[in-house]
């Protein structure tokens, strides 16, 4: 028996950190905020004259970085995931907004055959896990699917069959499909985690067949899109030029299929060996989207700005935190960067996992399980909670519902402190969300908030939070726009309403064209030290993995009626009060650079 086989004597989820899928060797304002004054709205602080300064937090809601798309937030499941189907991690998908689905797992899925619901090699599928039980479950989520093909040991008829079945026979609409799993893992570059029963498992193989899986299944239903595998951009082993070869991996398949196919796929698993580096890697992801930009650009031509990004894995698994706060932090802060780049949707690795070697993180105990929601499982005398009981990672992905629906319209906004991330979306209904992280595990954080494009109604806002040690979203009324406090560790969301001077002229402008930038212009990206597209990657690269931490303003708002630009702020330290009157600080602020 495998040991990512989750079949044991104890539980039926797989044990440890590498059954994350199944592979055997993965280790992959103005310096204020609001002044108290009478009748002021609740949680408006005075900061005392030693206080750290507030961060500065700008939103141009009229600069569009394009809509949500409707597969936007994915989580991945797995035909060995014996749990798949409960009713209860259903609802629970659906309540966190889960919107894409990818089938049949990870690794598995290039020994998954679909038909006769078997496994070829070390792993197994579960009984009541086979396509259609997944297909009923995603119905019952309200989320489309994304499968992925048997490249490893399947055939290109096998694929155009699943095609057939899904489409044709059972009209399930199965928009997307992969061709592989990390295929680069079949061992051609010295490392080997995937099944590839082919002779030649170079890069040119792959592109080639690639080719005929495309059009075997697209024979069978044209509208189908087709998704290639491509290594991470500045993670093993991209870059690598095996003996012989004439490019490395991406540069290879894009060259041969890059006008043929309909989306590219990557993992992402940064590195972080703190929680405060993982934390940081969201701002690493600008510079990887635009080298695969770059790539399309080279290879797909006019074909480029119609191939989509998919990013069908990502976690913080290549870090301390799995299950933990710093992990909850990082989910929502991911998506949101990948999909402000335009990323077509992104797949949270996973619903289920399995507990591994449990430690001590920032205070809270990490179960070390790659799933956001408990199967119950134990290890060493520790157990988890209850199954299906949610991690933090399911509330910071849940968190996201509060900010944004498919169809919103993402917006820039920047922070002058990385230790405070945001994102901000322009709502249908006319209203702006801003989403603010704390990533201080420690301290609270003050922040004022200026506004450009967008005018919001005074008083006391909405704010759907998640704290350290929350069992559920939190929603209350406290802080203004202009100002709020956030606790440490935190996921803070204000839904702000227009004013009634606000016109719905003030739309957001379109969002740039993905192929702008020429190639040259890509930003860096980290190297294999820094990012890993796979934990198996992350072992190629040698990197250690799975180390322990060391570690209301009240009264009219200032605007003026000469700008589009409104700032508000409040005067740090000092309470104005006069009778029958108070001050406001009117402060008229130029436009901030986009920081994301």
């Amino acid at each position: 028996m495998s040991p990512d086989d989750p079949r044991t004597t104890e539980q039926p989820m797989p044990r440890g950190r590498t059954h994350r899928r199944n592979r055997t060797r993965r280790r992959m304002v103005a310096g204020a905020v609001a002044a108290l004054v009478a009748g002021a709205g609740a949680g408006a602080l005075a900061l005392s004259a030693g206080a750290a300064p507030a961060v500065d937090i700008t939103v141009d809601a009229g600069a569009s970085l394009g809509t949500v798309p409707s597969t936007g937030v994915g989580l991945n499941t797995a035909v060995y995931d014996t749990y798949m189907n409960d009713a209860k991690a259903a609802s629970l998908m659906r309540a966190a907004g889960i919107r894409q689905l990818r089938f049949p797992g990870g690794s598995v899925a290039d020994a998954y055959h679909w038909k006769t619901h078997t496994v070829t090699g070390g792993s197994w599928a579960a009984p009541g896990t086979d396509f259609d039980h997944f297909m009923a479950t995603a119905k019952k989520v309200g989320a489309q699917p994304i499968i992925t093909a048997n490249y490893g040991s399947g055939t290109p008829q096998e694929a155009a069959d699943w095609v057939k079945y899904a489409n044709v026979d059972k009209h399930y609409g199965v928009k997307y499909w992969e061709i592989g799993n990390e295929v680069s893992g079949n061992g051609y570059y010295g490392s080997k985690w995937e099944v590839d029963n082919h002779a030649d498992k170079s890069p040119r193989e792959y592109a080639k067949n690639l080719l005929a899986y495309a059009k075997a299944m697209k024979a069978v239903d044209p509208t189908v899109k087709i998704g290639a595998v491509l290594n991470t951009p500045g993670s093993w082993p991209d870059g690598v030029k095996a003996a012989g070869d004439d490019a490395d991996w991406n540069h290879t398949v894009l060259s041969i299929a890059g006008k043929s196919i309909d989306f590219v796929i990557i993992h992402w698993y940064p590195n972080g060996a703190g929680t405060a580096d993982i934390l940081k890697t969201p701002a690493q992801i600008a510079g990887t989207t635009s080298a695969v930009r770059s790539l399309l650009h080279t290879y797909a031509g006019p074909h480029a700005a119609s191939v989509k990004i998919a990013v069908t894995e990502t976690s913080s698994a290549m870090s301390p935190a799995q299950t933990s706060q710093a992990a909850a932090l990082f989910a929502p802060d991911t998506y949101m960067s990948w999909l402000e780049q335009g990323a077509v949707n992104v797949d949270w690795w996973d619903l289920h996992n399995g507990m591994g070697k449990p430690t001590t993180v920032n205070g809270e105990t990490d179960y070390q399980d790659g799933g956001v929601l408990s199967v119950g499982s134990c290890s060493g005398g520790t157990c988890e909670p209850a199954r299906e009981t949610p991690f933090p990672t399911y509330w910071g992905i849940r968190s996201l519902t509060s900010l944004a629906q498919p169809g919103d319209t993402m917006v820039k906004a920047s922070s002058a402190n990385p230790s405070v991330a945001v994102h901000a979306v322009r709502s249908s209904n006319g209203g702006l969300n801003v989403m603010l992280i704390n990533k201080n595990p420690q301290n609270t954080a003050q922040v004022s908030l200026s506004y450009t494009g967008y005018t919001p109604a005074p008083g006391t806002v909405r704010t759907v939070s998640y704290t350290k040690g929350g069992t559920a979203l939190t929603t209350a009324t406290r802080g203004t726009a202009a100002a709020q406090t956030l606790p440490p560790y935190s996921i803070t969301t204000l839904q702000l309403k227009p004013s009634s001077a606000t016109t719905r002229t003030d739309t957001p402008s379109p969002a740039p064209t993905p192929t702008a930038a020429t190639p040259t212009a890509a930003a860096p990206v980290a190297s294999a030290s820094g990012t890993i597209g796979t934990r198996a990657q992350a072992t190629a690269a040698g990197v250690p993995v799975g180390r322990p931490d060391r570690s209301n303003t009240a009264g009219g708002l200032a605007a003026t009626g000469m700008s589009n630009a409104v700032t508000y702020s409040a005067v740090g330290g000092l309470l104005a009060l006069a009778i029958g009157s108070m001050l406001v600080l009117r402060v008229r602020r130029g436009r901030a650079s986009h920081g994301r």
